[in-house]
């Protein structure tokens, strides 16, 4: 056996999201989305998607380009998510008169703008329920409650419950839960090749579905950043006050991805102690996947990742231990 370097978790900067049937993986400026199509063949499509602040300033700027990684995130999310659902769709059913009306107004783009009115939409009801309602329930209480410091802490707590509860609630749902497994899968891949053991389903299947980087980690942390935010920032009117916090919102995304980018890339014991949180919650958004979904994670990762190069400059593998594509005891085997 090759001398492996220190067993420890290696920054490999792959990232991904869950889809419908499948797992998308983005390693720089190409992305794949495998799914599992209904004849249980795995289909997978590579593509390029460059980000809205490339080659500007702005993507170096700290605590500023977190806020175009977030909407990034949000454009390439739902370009997966069309992909995946092709495969689901009723063959059968027709175009909408709207569908119609959509191509003839836009010269065949209709689907391009039902995704961009899909987005706005998205992100209103996400402001609705994470900032209108916990202002005006904590609102409510104020006639109680004459202590500015202690309702700007009552108001964020109603918040982070009402995320918990959505989090809950929606784990009910069948679709969702398969959604969570493959979001496990996601993760037990990336904690698979960056743990230094190669990407075989047994690794996979033995590897943690927990993840520092997770968006549910950063959505966590959006929530906690808020709370300490609004503890200090204080005006006298009730509009002036939810319009702040609707417009701070890319200040407190960008926050939170700094962190979240940070603990990507550090093991420090602060870090960890950050970071638990997050990892507690995803007990809740990831479940353990079957093979066949690790399998299909699997094929995403290798249409865009060479895990093979990764694991002989990061982890000391030779050309002959990789060939063999035998399990490495020899790495440390949990996170």
């Amino acid at each position: 056996m090759a001398k492996k370097k220190k067993s420890r978790q290696h920054y490999s900067g792959i990232g991904g999201q869950a889809v419908l049937e499948g797992v998308m993986m983005k390693n720089r400026n190409m992305y794949a989305v495998a799914v599992r199509k209904p004849d249980q063949d795995i289909e997978v499509e590579i593509d390029e998607y460059h980000s809205i602040a490339e080659h500007t300033i702005l993507e170096k700027i700290p605590f500023v380009r977190g806020i175009f990684v977030f909407i990034d995130s949000l454009v390439l999310g739902l370009r997966s998510l069309n992909f995946s659902s092709q495969f689901y769709e009723d063959e059968d059913a027709e175009p909408t008169k709207l569908d119609k009306a959509l191509d003839r107004i836009s010269g065949g783009n209709g689907e391009k703008i039902l995704m961009a009115f899909t987005m706005v939409i998205s992100f209103l009801l996400a402001i609705a329920l994470f900032v209108v309602v916990p202002y005006y329930a904590a609102d409510r209480l104020s006639s109680y409650v004459r202590n500015t410091s202690l309702m700007a802490i009552i108001e964020g707590v109603i918040r982070l419950v009402i995320f918990l509860l959505y989090l809950w609630a929606i784990t009910a749902m069948k679709d969702i839960r398969r959604l969570y497994q493959y979001h496990g899968a996601e993760h037990k891949c990336i904690n698979c090749v960056e743990r230094g053991r190669m990407l075989t389903v047994e690794n996979v299947r033995r590897s943690k579905r927990f993840h520092k980087r997770c968006g549910t980690s950063f959505l966590l942390f959006v929530i906690l950043v808020s709370i300490v935010l609004f503890f200090f920032i204080r005006v006298e009117s009730r509009p002036m006050r939810l319009l702040l916090r609707i417009l701070l919102i890319p200040v407190i995304a960008g926050i939170s991805y700094e962190f979240i980018r940070l603990a990507g890339r550090s093991d420090n014991a602060v870090v960890r102690i950050l970071s638990a949180p997050g990892l507690w919650l995803q007990h809740l958004t990831t479940k353990e996947p079957d093979d066949d979904m690790i399998e299909v994670a699997i094929a995403s990762v290798e249409a865009i990742f060479d895990w093979r190069k990764y694991l002989r400059n990061e982890f000391g593998y030779s050309e002959e231990e990789l060939d063999a594509r035998e399990p490495d005891e020899q790495v440390q085997t949990g996170i």
